[in-house]
């Protein structure tokens, strides 16, 4: 990129610790690898990311844990300034003529086609200006207002518009009126300003016209400090980043649409650990990056808008190894409360260098690698997640899920816990492996965990299903897992413990690596392999010894093997399944089917 370079990704260096596993929070948990900025220059520690990683500064969680709410989360970052300023009653016109510049005001002065305002105050800009740039310089106590009546300014030098210093600055798109900015070819490598519309001070964009901005040398609208959007119809096409509030980047409302050749919507201050994060709570926002969609040193907050985001060409275009094109990416958090998500992405469609946490809103995510990362925990605490094309679904060292509707399309693991603190794959498990009706011993138990206690879950993979390197517990919900038609992966794959207290569970696929619940779970399953494999399509029914239907269901693939776990499922009690009036087989409950054991999985 020109002049700077655009985030890549933060290295959790948080381990799976008793203080996460109870949602504490923490510092210290990220270091930074988000690039460096014409401003700033840092590099990334040496973490255990797989993304693109370099040395640099370390980003820390600041009042923020895993469960945090958005409203926590925001108020434990650096306040977003103040956007409610009063118009003025008088105002300065400035109208834009060719290449040259008449102005009614004292506080403005020209030079050419360069027009410089040196006051605060309110000034209306109209007409072309063919080559030349409007510049902010004051130090003066007050807003500068930039009202934007129909003008097209372009500049063949720098930014159209550039605010070398200012107390706040808030660009107002007239009603009804169209509005174009365009900027240089080419910035110098220590140029300040970088952007066709570029502020060193707060910046917010308001109003009911339309704004476009064409980022010819760099970066489309840059706020150096916050910036905050709060309506207008905004359209940016940049060359490198879309959107930049290097503090903070707000978007309250308004129609965008970015276009961009780095990142989309980005805040990349990786020297304050209270600001870098991105807030998003209304508007109707489309992206297409060949970075990252919306990326955040620190965190992404959804509570509401309708977000649209393509990244890097999306889930069927082949990424380069060292590149980085997420749908949202965070260094702490992405915390999801609202909003309509849609995600087509190269890379991971959500992902976070430490938490994910979820509680409402609609996300569709169509990707390339994982439908939701984190690499320390996520929290699925609500939420309508529907992961339609994935290689693992979703992956963290700590997945937990209490409530929300969740499907999954992989095509290797659907569910993934791996990377946790424990043991490695040569088999020195300091926790428990598992023998019959369990993980597969001399499988090492690496300290990840799964936790469903609620929320209906849907896994299609052709991988492993559910599919933990350490431990899993069922406690409520439902889950039910279309595993693979082959051998050597399995719906249910548990290196560790697989217990189930409650719930129901239905499980199926080949049956050479099927895992069973643990010898202590306290709900009633079955296991069972076939006797002969079924096509997709079948209906099968479960039944108890008395002929009683426990439950029904029918094949999506072609399955050998079948475990249920449900509250009328009574251990010791013989259960049969049949599939056309045809008996496929009779099962004790509590028993795991013969051959049945766990494969690792988690790669």
């Amino acid at each position: 990129m020109n002049n700077h370079s655009r985030p890549l990704s933060v290295l959790a260096v948080l381990g799976l610790t008793g203080a996460l596993l109870t949602g504490c929070s923490a510092a210290a948990v990220a270091g930074s690898a988000f690039g460096t900025a014409t401003d700033s220059s840092s590099t990334a520690p040496t973490g255990t990311s797989t993304d693109d990683a370099e040395a640099g500064t370390t980003v820390e969680a600041v009042g923020t844990s895993l469960d945090s709410t958005a409203t926590q989360i925001l108020a434990a970052n650096t306040a977003v300034h103040a956007t409610d300023q009063a118009a003025d009653a008088a105002s300065t016109s400035i109208t834009l003529s060719g290449d040259s510049v008449a102005a009614d005001g004292d506080a403005v002065r020209v030079d050419g086609s360069t027009v410089t305002i040196t006051d605060a105050g309110t000034y209306v800009l109209s007409g072309t200006l063919t080559d030349g740039q409007v510049v902010v310089d004051t130090t003066a106590e007050g807003t500068v207002r930039l009202v934007l009546d129909g003008v097209d300014i372009t500049s063949s030098t720098g930014s159209a518009i550039t605010v070398t210093a200012a107390s706040d600055v808030v660009v107002e798109l007239a009603t009804g009126s169209t509005n174009t900015l365009s900027d240089t070819a080419s910035y110098a490598e220590d140029a300040e300003s970088n952007a066709a519309l570029y502020s060193a001070a707060d910046l917010t964009v308001t109003g009911e016209g339309s704004l476009e901005v064409h980022g010819n040398g760099n970066d489309g609208i840059t706020g150096k400090d916050g910036l905050v959007i709060l309506s207008g119809t905004i359209t940016v096409d940049a060359v490198d980043d879309g959107i930049r509030g290097k503090d903070y980047l707000v978007v309250r409302g308004g129609t965008l649409a970015v276009t961009a050749g780095g990142d989309g919507l980005t805040s990349d201050n990786e020297e304050d650990a209270t600001a870098g994060f991105v807030s998003i709570t209304g508007g109707d926002i489309t992206v297409d990056a060949q970075g990252d969609a919306v990326v955040a040193v620190t965190d992404i907050v959804v509570t509401g808008g309708t977000l649209n985001l393509t990244a890097g060409g999306g889930s069927g275009a082949q990424l380069a190894t060292d590149a980085s094109a997420k749908g949202l990416k965070a260094g702490i958090i992405v915390d999801l409360e609202g909003g309509d998500v849609t995600i087509d992405s190269a890379d991971d469609a959500v992902h976070s260098d430490t938490w994910v946490h979820t509680t409402a809103g609609t996300l569709t995510l169509a990707t390339g690698d994982d439908g939701v990362h984190a690499d320390s925990a996520l929290l699925l605490d609500g939420a309508d997640i529907a992961v339609t094309d994935s290689v693992e679904g979703i992956e963290s060292a700590d997945i937990r899920i209490t409530d929300g509707d969740v499907s999954v399309v992989s095509s290797d693991d659907g569910l993934n816990a791996s990377g946790g603190t424990g043991t490695d794959s040569d088999g020195d498990a300091t926790g428990t492996t598992g023998g019959p009706g369990g993980g597969m011993g001399g499988e090492g138990d690496d300290g990840s965990v799964i936790t469903l206690s609620g929320g209906t879950v849907t896994i299609d993979a052709e991988g492993d299903g559910f599919d933990s390197n350490g431990s899993a517990t069922i406690s409520g919900g439902s889950l039910v897992v279309n595993g693979p038609e082959q051998s050597g992966n399995g719906a249910l794959d548990v290196n560790g413990t697989l217990v189930v207290t409650g719930g129901e569970v239905l499980a199926t696929g080949s049956a050479g690596m099927m895992v069973s619940p643990d010898a202590s779970s306290t709900e009633g399953w079955i296991s069972s392999a076939l006797s002969s494999t079924l096509p997709a399509g079948t209906d099968v029914t479960i039944t108890d010894a008395d002929g009683t239907t426990v439950t029904t269901f029918t094949t999506s693939k072609t399955i050998a093997g079948v475990v249920y776990a449900g509250p009328e499922i009574t251990s010791g009690e013989s259960y049969t399944l049949t599939a056309d009036g045809t008996t496929l087989a009779t099962v004790t409950a509590g028993t795991a089917a013969a051959g049945g054991g766990g494969m690792r999985g988690g790669r």
